[in-house]
């Protein structure tokens, strides 16, 4: 057979009339008294082939007895078609069964819950919705890189196993060789001077620390990368395993972070809207109507920001109760976000200038030694999707704040080494891969964005 072309090129031929040879999955069989249509997909787009089968097929019976989910190669040629719905369908000449499929195919209803097809997640990429999710999320992927590219960001590939902990939650899966039932041990604890790399090590929470090394050297760097957190949570917004877009700045400071992520979250708003629209519309005919006019919006708003005081005393005005309390010094929940992105400013927000004692150690103490220069993005129905900080540059006060949270500095030499010799100011922000494409997709649960989710309990596939 001729060389393959894909379903979304022929649907989307500037006209008929040419032999193709197309290969994908069968999606439903319908037998008619003379011939066969055949609705073929090959994962390349959301639309299906209707390939027309008749008895001079060499095969005619095997093809009618072919099944959802059976694998064929289709040559034929490409003719306009008489039925409504769709511009061309396959007349086939010829029809090679690759791989068959019998009535025990998982995927024989039309419709199938989100909770089912997480049982079945070898699978479930050939169905409608998760076709669409993981083309989107390639897309995106593709489109991350091409942002910085273009902005002369250098790709940082940061270690996945790693001795230190960005944040310090201290919620770290463990790296080791030693024989966990009956380890080394010295005064009562683990020795793990005698485990592979010779200290405890674990799976990064965050390319950061290392980002900013390489900012120091060249200027602007971003991170893409799997991070993990051992969180023993369940909720709809929560992986262990998650992947994460980190950019980092020199010789920047937060106002040059936030006009960054504003940028940054325009431009793949509107990569989603021009480049995956025929998926977006599924999404929002099924999944989210609205969609894609609230993402319209953010390609096009001007970002507000509003400082985390101000923030405080909007939420105590609120004519609402919240589950949670709201005052200075505690951190903003999801209700809080929401509420401030929806109801108060209608758009996105920068919530800028937090309380320190709620931030990790590394982010810039401002003069009110209150708070520091800490910013998140949030925007509506999700609430936080970006956050980040101006870092602390000043060696001295970087100690200070390591001793004011039990930071061992001697773990973490060589980050406070980048203090010690041609400091400047710089900046960054991480924006969670899943979280970005539930917000464009309109998907609720995080193990539903991400190929084969990894949740407690559940390291299946």
């Amino acid at each position: 057979m001729q060389g393959r072309t894909r379903v979304k090129e022929a649907l989307t031929a500037l006209s008929a009339g040419a032999d193709m040879n197309v290969k994908g999955w069968v999606r439903t069989v319908r037998v008619g008294k003379e011939v066969t249509f055949i609705a073929l997909n090959d994962g390349s787009c959301m639309g299906n082939l209707q390939v027309v089968a008749g008895p001079d097929i060499a095969n005619y019976e095997d093809v009618c007895g072919l099944g959802t989910g059976a694998a064929v190669a289709v040559r034929g040629k490409l003719v306009e078609s008489p039925a409504s719905g769709q511009k061309y369908e396959l007349q086939a000449s010829e029809i090679e069964v690759i791989g068959l499929a019998d009535e025990t195919y998982p995927l024989q209803k039309k419709r199938h819950s989100f909770e089912y097809l997480r049982t079945i997640a070898h699978l479930r990429p050939r169905s409608n919705t998760f076709g669409a999710v993981f083309r989107v999320r390639s897309s995106l992927s593709q489109a991350v890189h091409r942002f910085f590219g273009e902005r002369g960001f250098l790709c940082v590939h940061t270690p996945i196993i790693t001795a230190n902990d960005c944040e310090g939650a201290g919620e770290m899966f463990r790296v080791t060789t030693l024989n966990m039932a009956g380890p080394p041990l010295l005064d009562g604890e683990v020795d793990y001077s005698a485990d592979f790399f010779g200290q405890a090590t674990g799976l990064t929470v965050s390319g950061q620390l290392e980002g900013e090394l390489f900012a120091l050297a060249f200027s602007d760097i971003y991170t893409f990368g799997p991070t993990f957190r051992a969180e023993n949570s369940n909720t709809p917004r929560h992986a262990a395993e998650f992947w994460m877009i980190e950019p980092e700045m020199a010789f920047a400071d937060l106002m040059a972070d936030a006009a960054l992520a504003e940028e940054f979250l325009r431009y793949l708003c509107r990569h989603v809207l021009d480049q995956c629209r025929e998926d977006l519309e599924f999404f929002n005919q099924h999944m989210d109507p609205g969609l894609i006019a609230r993402i319209e919006v953010v390609a096009d708003a001007s970002f507000a920001m509003m400082e985390y005081g101000e923030a405080v005393e909007r939420l105590q005005a609120a004519p609402r109760k919240f589950e949670f309390p709201v005052e200075w010094g505690l951190d903003l929940q999801t209700e809080h976000e929401r509420y401030l992105t929806e109801e108060v400013v209608g758009g996105p927000v920068f919530i800028v200038n937090y309380p320190k004692e709620i931030k990790a150690f590394y982010m810039r103490q401002n003069d009110d030694n209150r708070t520091v220069a800490a910013m998140d993005l949030l925007v509506p129905k999700v609430g936080e999707i970006i956050g980040g900080s101006q870092r602390e540059e000043r060696f001295d006060l970087l100690l200070e704040r390591m001793a004011e949270v039990g930071i061992d500095p001697q773990g973490l030499r060589w980050y406070i080494d980048s203090r010690r010799w041609g400091s400047c100011p710089h900046a960054g922000f991480g924006l969670g891969f899943e979280r970005l494409i539930m917000y464009l997709t309109g998907m609720e649960n995080i193990r539903d964005v991400i190929p084969f989710p990894r949740t407690p309990r559940h390291a299946e596939f």
